[in-house]
């Protein structure tokens, strides 16, 4: 599996810089992959590592057998020989490619997250028709955030499979904490998440844990149920009895699409692309000022918000702020009287009358 993500890697590379070790030698892995590399119609640079001291500078010559040009002695360790590497790379990588912007700047990002095993690589691979990911039984095979350009069916986005989330009591060795701190980085900076459960466990601790990390950064959400094949004495209410008990553990925010799935089987896959699309399309909406108006002030005068101290609360205004998630501000005469019951009710009275299905709304109250 990995040496298909290799072959992968140096395709789509423009340089392929072939690192190995002076004090080992030539190894029959390093012939190999020599052989593949001179097949491959990409620039290579040949880097021997751990060249320390001097003498260890002839240890480097044996590796002109491997046909791949001079080799250049570096030392990691210490930052030896990296500079002519740098300078190296830098001439033999394509001149037009040079100060070029991101070509997938703008596109929305939509990030698949839970726990170790429950299927993320399995879903994205199946999602790209390759096997772009590493898929095996095996919790914590990915490490990485990966990101891979996704362009059918009508949908183009960045699809990002991160490395599973597991309690913090539970990591222990460096690495995974490191590919935990790139799936949190990972959710930051997407768009929409696709919470990916086992179905044979249902929503967990771990669950919420990460589901509450999706609301804290305010991303459009949807929740995939994976492995449905596998739950036994299924009936026809079951997968209601599902979405209900779903919808108990993450309330109050319980407006968001849930989705059955079984990745081996490829069931419903196109369902999980429509509603992370639709979510975007709600995530990014913008309301006119005059709309939010005319829609929320005849609710709010039907039922105003409740009097505090004897005073009355007047709300007069309302206007959708430039934030990308969903943002609203009510400007109104006693900002600091209005309790969290009245903002729900706001929230829901938006909700019913403009589509946020999926996406965390947030609601400001100013003085006017």
């Amino acid at each position: 599996e990995i040496r298909k993500q290799v072959l992968i890697a140096i395709e789509e590379s423009d340089l392929v810089l072939f690192m190995v070790e002076a004090g080992t030698g030539i190894t029959d892995y390093d012939s190999e992959i020599a052989d593949i590399l001179r097949r491959c119609n990409k620039p290579v640079i040949l880097a021997v590592n751990k060249v320390d001291t001097g003498d260890k500078m002839y240890d480097s010559y044996q590796f002109y057998s491997l046909g791949l040009g001079d080799p250049m002695s570096i030392a990691a360790a210490t930052g030896s020989g990296t500079g002519d590497l740098l300078d190296k790379v830098v001439e033999l990588l394509p001149k037009e490619a040079k100060g070029e912007t991101d070509p997938y700047a703008g596109l929305p990002r939509i990030t698949i997250v839970g726990k170790p095993n429950v299927g993320k690589s399995s879903l994205t691979n199946a999602l790209l028709g390759e096997d772009r990911n590493i898929v095996t039984p095996v919790a914590g095979t990915t490490r990485d955030a990966i990101s891979s350009h996704f362009n059918k069916f009508g949908h183009e986005f960045m699809i990002v499979d991160t490395a599973g989330l597991r309690k913090k009591s539970k990591v222990t060795e460096d690495l995974e904490f490191y590919s935990v701190m790139r799936s949190i980085k990972a959710i930051e900076n997407s768009d929409v998440c696709i919470l990916m459960i086992d179905a044979t466990t249902g929503i967990e601790a771990q669950d919420m844990a990460i589901f509450n990390l999706i609301i804290r950064n305010r991303k459009g959400c949807v929740i995939v149920v994976n492995k449905w094949d596998l739950v036994e004495g299924k009936t026809a209410n079951t997968m209601k009895e599902y979405i209900e008990a779903i919808q108990k553990r993450i309330a109050p925010f319980s407006d968001i699409p849930v989705i059955f799935t079984s990745v081996i089987n490829k069931q419903r896959l196109m369902d999980v692309l429509e509603a992370a699309s639709q979510v975007y399309t709600n995530y990014s909406r913008r309301i006119s000022t005059s709309q939010l108006n005319d829609a929320m002030l005849p609710e709010i005068e039907n039922y105003p918000p409740p009097a505090w101290k004897g005073k009355y609360i007047k709300i007069k205004y309302i206007t959708q702020l430039p934030t990308k998630s969903p943002s609203f501000a009510f400007f109104c005469n006693l900002p600091q009287y209005i309790r969290d019951p009245y903002k729900r009710f706001l929230e829901n009275k938006l909700r019913s009358h403009f589509d946020f299905k999926g996406c965390v709304l947030q609601i400001f109250l100013r003085q006017k």
